[in-house]
């Protein structure tokens, strides 16, 4: 049973640390897996997604060094590095992992769409194995925890280097079944998205093609854009995405008990919309807002707060000043 409490502004907004009828019982589960390894697919369109990147990143310096950076490159740059973005903070993570708030099937389909668009995998990739990560965080079975390798020099490095990019290619979509995931399974908009992952690949890399041939009316023009605005957009995000994973578990402040080394990076939280206020993410992970201090900037919580106003989305969950108070490391 879901428990409500009043806020500001005469808002209902659901208790983010309420039972849900399907939450996970991590204990009795242990590090049962729908799969021994990631699938060689997996591991190649991984391969593909990291690697071909900064080789348009090179090309970049090798080609286009000297010549002048047009403004339209850099607008299709930021535009399409937010919207798709907030694909994966809000759409991704906050909305189909954590079920932070609710929202129609449009919204729904836009915010799928968007995180696909990332290309870091399908939503019922993503979501499974970040559910995952929540139910064994910093314990065997956590799909990409920085902490559980050797307590040396070299086993810190290790551990950085999996949480950051390794476990891509060892741990990555080994829970895609319907222990984590049998709300998305059952959920036909989200089994359409998945099924057509292929054309948001093409669209992320085609869209700044397009645009950027129409705007600048040559095809070396669009070629151009697809370089910043495709490749370069999506490497820049994807290790931005990775910090949260490595350097968010690593280093930073700890504001909230947590049961894992979760920290807030405000480096990581700008880079990423909000993402790195991590440790406050491990205390409340149904709340969708993440920067709950003043100073913590937190925009992809901006944007679902005027999606809200506007009634786009509802039943909006974020912990009460009460809950914050008595998880607060301070009063422990």
């Amino acid at each position: 049973m879901t428990a409500t409490i009043s806020v500001d502004a005469g808002l209902e907004r659901q208790d983010p640390t309420a039972d849900e009828p399907d939450d996970i019982d991590a204990q009795r589960l242990g590090v049962g897996s729908v799969r021994k390894k990631t699938s060689a697919i997996s591991q190649l369109v991984t391969l593909i997604a990291v690697v071909v990147p900064p080789l348009g990143l090179l090309s970049a310096m090798g080609v286009l060094w000297g010549v002048a950076f047009k403004p339209v490159d850099l607008v299709l740059f930021l535009v399409f590095y937010v919207f798709c973005g907030f694909g994966t903070t809000i759409g991704y993570h906050r909305y189909f992992t954590h079920k932070a708030f609710e929202t129609g099937p449009v919204i729904k389909a836009i915010l799928g769409i968007l995180g696909s668009m990332t290309i870091q995998g399908p939503i019922t990739q993503w979501v499974t194995d970040h559910r995952k990560h929540h139910a064994r965080s910093d314990r065997d079975g956590d799909p990409h925890s920085p902490h559980l390798q050797a307590d040396t020099l070299v086993g810190t490095v290790k551990g950085l280097w999996h949480a950051h990019v390794g476990w891509l290619f060892t741990t990555k979509g080994m829970e895609r079944g319907d222990i984590y995931g049998r709300d998305l399974y059952n959920d036909r908009i989200v089994r359409t998205i998945d099924r057509l992952y292929l054309l948001w690949v093409v669209a992320s890399l085609g869209l700044p093609y397009l645009l950027g041939a129409a705007i600048g009316g040559s095809w070396h023009a669009g070629l151009e854009a697809m370089i910043w605005a495709g490749l370069i957009r999506i490497f820049c995000y994807e290790h931005a995405t990775f910090a949260v994973n490595s350097i968010c578990h690593s280093f930073g402040r700890r504001a909230f008990v947590a049961k894992d080394e979760s920290r807030n990076n405000w480096v990581v939280a700008m880079l990423t919309f909000g993402e790195g206020w991590h440790n406050n993410h491990h205390a409340f992970p149904r709340s969708a807002k993440q920067g709950l201090r003043k100073a913590q900037v937190d925009v992809s919580w901006m944007v679902i707060r005027t999606l809200e106003r506007l009634k786009l989305v509802r039943a909006v969950r974020i912990p009460t000043p009460a809950q914050m108070t008595r998880a607060s490391l301070a009063n422990q």
